[in-house]
């Protein structure tokens, strides 16, 4: 397979599926280009070899065809900031004037397409849609992991026309080999932290994690339906009830094969969900009538943060408790940094799935750990062992 540092781009039009889905203020001004910036050293490269650039991406849920708020066109004044170069913009992502200008680029240069998502056929994976994109250029590179999950034209269709010049760009790269690292080739021992509130939404994780880890901690609202599975009391705090047979399932394959599954020892409640509520503290399992448990207490911050420090390789998806809320918090903040000591003495950590995300940029930590991954549902999708269609399409699997 070919890889962005081996191929020369010199002379060829490069397509580029890019995540520049980006959050835009009622002034059309981005307001986080993270995305976009993590894009340019791709770009960059296929420039500096002397190609040239056509960027195409979705941004927002059109309903019916094009609309003025979603054009991609407000993303030129950040592009151009961030590239130093003149970007210029199709009014549509196929079609005569899309043709002529992408036809008309010089290497050097770059031209963005319109939204794709104004054409149904983009998420419906229609081979006719994706064939008009692939007519642009001499060489399709997919750096969107955050779509990797989805088989749109433009994500995974689109590869078939492009036999052999098919590649990662380097955020696909990156992705692909730190959830590799962690899913195939972890050091040991393996510690996955899973936090967040419903059961429902990891089981399959936590399915495929058994097999894999040496320990898996479990914390956040979805403690509470473990507890309760074995007996204990939870009070007002968040249970899934028909997932209490699933979660003593989970407890019982884990004992079978030896992976220490870790629980809350005590929990911060609180009477009522808002940071002004009364709060107290309590054994996870002996939670107050009237009472919700809303962030992890000292003991068991103690006894996390002890087991994540001697791992190898580290997995974080979902926080310990209501973060947002500074009352709440503390359990996540001091998750993080047992990670991050943890990544000091050399252990890999992948952080990932939004709230993840969203603690770890919160507490201003993303550069203490390995690697911070972009792609919410596609990794989550990769964990629980799917393949996602925008990496088979490339490399085949």
């Amino acid at each position: 397979m070919e890889t962005m540092n081996n191929f020369n781009f010199s002379g060829k039009r490069a397509i580029i599926r890019v995540d520049f889905n980006v959050p835009l203020n009622s002034n059309f001004q981005i307001t986080d280009d993270t995305r976009i910036r993590a894009a340019i050293p791709t770009i960059k490269k296929i420039l500096g070899d002397g190609g040239s650039v056509i960027l195409m991406s979705h941004l927002g849920r059109p309903k019916e065809g094009p609309e003025h708020k979603y054009s991609l066109s407000h993303l030129v004044p950040d592009l151009r900031q961030n590239l130093g170069i003149d970007v210029k913009f199709a009014p549509d992502c196929i079609g005569e004037e899309a043709r002529s200008m992408a036809q008309a680029l010089k290497p050097g240069e770059v031209l963005l397409l319109e939204n794709l998502r104004f054409y149904k056929d983009e998420e419906k994976g229609d081979p006719e849609f994706a064939r008009k994109l692939s007519a642009l250029a001499d060489v399709y590179v997919n750096d969107a992991f955050g779509t990797a999950h989805r088989a749109h034209a433009s994500t995974t269709i689109i590869a078939d026309y492009f036999p052999g010049k098919s590649l990662f760009g380097y955020i696909m790269e990156n992705e692909v080999s730190s959830i590799d690292k962690v899913m195939q080739h972890p050091s040991k021992p393996f510690t996955a932290i899973l936090g967040g509130a419903k059961v429902s939404t990891k089981i399959t994780i936590i399915e495929n994690l058994l097999d894999k880890v040496d320990n898996l901690i479990i914390g956040g609202g979805m403690t509470y339906t473990f507890i309760k599975a074995m007996g204990g009391k939870v009070g007002n705090s968040l249970v899934e009830e028909d997932l209490l047979e699933t979660a003593g399932k989970v407890l019982a394959k884990a004992k079978a094969q030896k992976v220490n599954l870790y629980l809350p020892i005590d929990g911060i409640n609180a009477d009522k969900f808002d940071n002004e509520a009364n709060t107290g503290t309590s054994p996870a399992d002996q939670v107050p009538d009237g009472w919700m448990g809303l962030d992890i207490g000292e003991k068991t911050i103690l006894k996390f943060s002890e087991v994540i420090e001697k791992s190898a390789t580290i997995l974080w998806n979902g926080p310990m408790g209501v973060f947002e809320m500074p009352k709440f918090q503390k359990g996540t903040v001091e998750i993080a940094k047992a990670i991050a000591r943890a990544t000091s003495k050399g252990a890999f950590s992948l952080v990932g799935g939004g709230d993840s995300v969203a603690a770890i940029n919160q507490f201003n930590m993303a550069d203490k750990v390995s690697y911070v991954s972009t792609g919410g549902g596609a990794l989550l999708e990769y964990i629980e062992g799917q393949v996602l269609p925008g990496i088979k399409a490339i490399r085949g699997y």
